[in-house]
This record gives C-alpha cells, structure tokens and sequence, in this order.
C-alpha cells in the first residue's frame, strides 16, 4: 500500500507539470459565528452539565460554538482551501490531533486533471453522512448519533470525478479516520462514493474500509493503563446512505442509514505471543430523517428522527445490556433568518433502552429533554 502512495504522488506532481499556469483565479473568505443556551429539563439544576451523548451543543447554560474562517483560492485548474476553527464545537470536531492543536478544520489542496477528474490531497471533512461540522449548513443545532460517530475528517488523497448527467464518485486513501496530523499506526483506510444527483434531490452510497489503530508488534509488547494485556481492534468496514429529495418548493426530505463494523482483531496472550480475538464483531446501526418545511423565505421548520444502536459494546454512549443498547432521539428545529443571522430555537428527547440519564431527584431515568436557543451568524 506504501508503494501505491508513491506513485500516486508522483502522478500528481507529474500532472501538475503537464498544464499551463492558471489565468483564472479567485480568493475568498467566508466563515460563521455561533453561540447557544441550552438546558436539560427535568433535572435538579436545569442548567445541569450533562447532555446527550451526540457531539456539540451538549454544553449547560450560555456557551459557545465554534469561530470558523475559510480561506479558498481558486484557479483554472488547481487551488486550495484552509479552514480553521476555534471554540469548543471546533475543538470537539477535530479531536485527532498529536499537536493538540485542533483548529485545523481542513486544509488541502486540489489540482483538475481534466473536467472529469480532481484531486485532492490534504485534510478534509468526511463524504459520509447528512449533517456536517458546521451549524450553517445543519437544519438542526444539534447532531444526530449518526453524524457523531461516524467520521468527521479525513486526512488522504481523494479523486473525485464527474460522470456526466449528474452521476458523480470518489476513490480515496487515507489515514485511519480523524487522525489527521500524520499516521502513528502505519495502516490505512480506503475510501469511495457513488452518487447521483438531479432536479430531484441527490442519493449517494459512501463506502470505508481499514484498520484504525494499527496492528501488534511481537517485538513491542506492553500492558495497558490497567495493567490488561494490550489487543488490537480489527479492520472497520462502514456502509453509508444519504438521500435528499426535492418532494415540493416548500418540503424537502433527507435521509441518513449507516452501518459501521469492526472485527475482533488480535491481543498479546504472553510477552511476545500475539493470537487472534474469538468472537462476534462490534458494530453501529443507524437511520435518521430530515423532514424540512420552508414556511417563508426567512422561516423553515426542521424535524430530524432517528433511531441508533450498539452492538457488542461497540460504544460506551448510553446505558448498554451486555453490551447492546439503542437510543431513539426526536429534534425539532426552528430556522428564523435575518440577513447572515438564524436564530435556531429546538427541542430534543432522547430516549435510550437502558438508564442513562439523571431526573431531578437525583434518580437513573431513560430519557432526557432538551431546549436549546442557538444564534449563528455566517459571512
């Protein structure tokens, strides 16, 4: 696989050196600004600091998202984008970083071998899923369990190309999802999309595969943190749908199913003896809706219902029975735009198969509600 990343990165620098310079180039600046309030009701103190287990917006009381800044240059035939974030929804979505950074949102470059055919290489955010890192785009403040664990950057070389009549892929390699600095673990994630796009909406079919912690050295043994023997996951394979279809001018639908498994892998059993993991593997399935009414040109109301499971302890998210549990989350959003200001008042109920959250006497209980005002600010 080393040898197939050479020689892909010989062919793009031998691209680059095939085509004029670029005589058409533009550069922009864009970004958001968001902040919220949030309280979970019910509860003791209803600013209480526990939310859902999904990423962001789970902070108690007056908080912040993120600042994001987008810097992208485009040319005729190559560019680059660079997007940093800063605040604790930035610093939740890029968590991968050896530095400890984490204000890189993306940051890649691309150059268009023909109009059929660009390449990237670089950090950039995830194919896979409906909802994304930035809360301009999301109809909803909050994030589904879908979009919380499955990836959320990349860092590879990714071609995408264009069919023709809409009909549009991806190919990449990668490091194992979001780690996104450099690769520690010397093994490597595959990538692919298929999609179609049109008058009616979109559908797109996004494809993983790879080992995303690396794999034992007989010659490096050591005991983890609890003093346990250290094992190795094995290769993670996800299959994900993201649909979105223009039902009228007023209703639009999105939907979301994923499905992401990981083997059992291998374990040291003696100092220097590595053996494989008997049992079932580990796994996540998940399926969301997104029904969206635009109700004027400055008011939409968004729903978003979803149903997540976890099989053989895959996750620590929510209460688990030997190792299996499932949460069912309903969110309806508010979206009230006033120039580059919507304002996002929203509901939320989660309600998991086993305890996981606190009532207001201090009890285990199975569900939560949320309510969330957010303002978010874009340019």
């Amino acid at each position: 696989m080393k040898k197939s990343i050479v020689l892909a990165l010989a062919l793009i620098t031998l691209s680059f050196s095939a085509f004029s310079q670029d005589t058409t180039k533009t550069f922009t600046l864009s970004g958001s600004v968001d902040t919220y309030v949030r309280t979970a009701l019910g509860t003791t103190n209803n600013f209480a600091g526990y939310g859902p287990s999904s990423s962001f917006a789970d902070l108690k009381g007056f908080s912040l998202g993120m600042f994001n800044l987008i810097a992208s240059y485009s040319g005729e035939r190559s560019g680059f984008v660079g997007d940093i974030v800063f605040g604790p929804r930035g610093q939740a979505a890029v968590f991968g970083t050896a530095s400890g950074q984490a204000v890189i949102n993306q940051m890649y470059g691309y150059y268009k071998l023909s109009d059929k055919v660009t390449l990237n290489m670089g950090q950039f955010n995830t194919f896979l899923g409906y909802e994304v890192i930035s809360p301009t785009i999301n109809v909803n403040y909050s994030t589904s369990y879908l979009f919380s664990y499955g990836p959320f950057n990349h860092t590879g070389l990714r071609a995408d190309f264009d069919f023709g009549d809409g009909l549009v892929g991806k190919l990449s390699i990668m490091n194992p999802t979001d780690i996104v600095e450099f690769n520690p673990v010397n093994t490597y994630t595959l990538g692919a999309q298929i999609g179609k796009t049109g008058d009616f909406g979109g559908v797109w079919l996004n494809f993983l595969y790879g080992d995303q912690d690396g794999t034992l050295d007989e010659d490096d043994f050591h005991l983890d943190e609890d003093g346990e023997f250290v094992t190795s996951a094995g290769s993670t394979f996800q299959v994900d749908l993201t649909a979105g279809f223009n039902i009228s001018e007023s209703f639009y639908l999105g939907v979301n199913t994923s499905l992401q498994q990981t083997a059992t892998g291998e374990a040291f059993t003696a100092p220097g003896t590595i053996a494989d993991v008997d049992g079932d593997a580990s796994s996540f399935f998940g399926i969301a809706v997104y029904p969206k009414f635009t109700l004027s040109e400055s008011f939409a109301l968004g729903l978003r219902g979803e149903y997540f499971s976890v099989k053989n302890a895959h996750l620590d998210i929510f209460g688990l029975d030997a190792g299996d549990g499932d949460v069912i989350e309903f969110t309806v959003s508010g979206n009230w735009k006033v120039g580059g200001l919507t304002i996002i008042p929203e509901l939320r109920l989660d309600k998991t198969s086993e305890d996981s959250f606190t009532d207001k006497d201090g009890e285990p209980t199975d569900q939560m509600l949320s309510a969330t005002l957010a303002a978010v600010y874009k340019f």
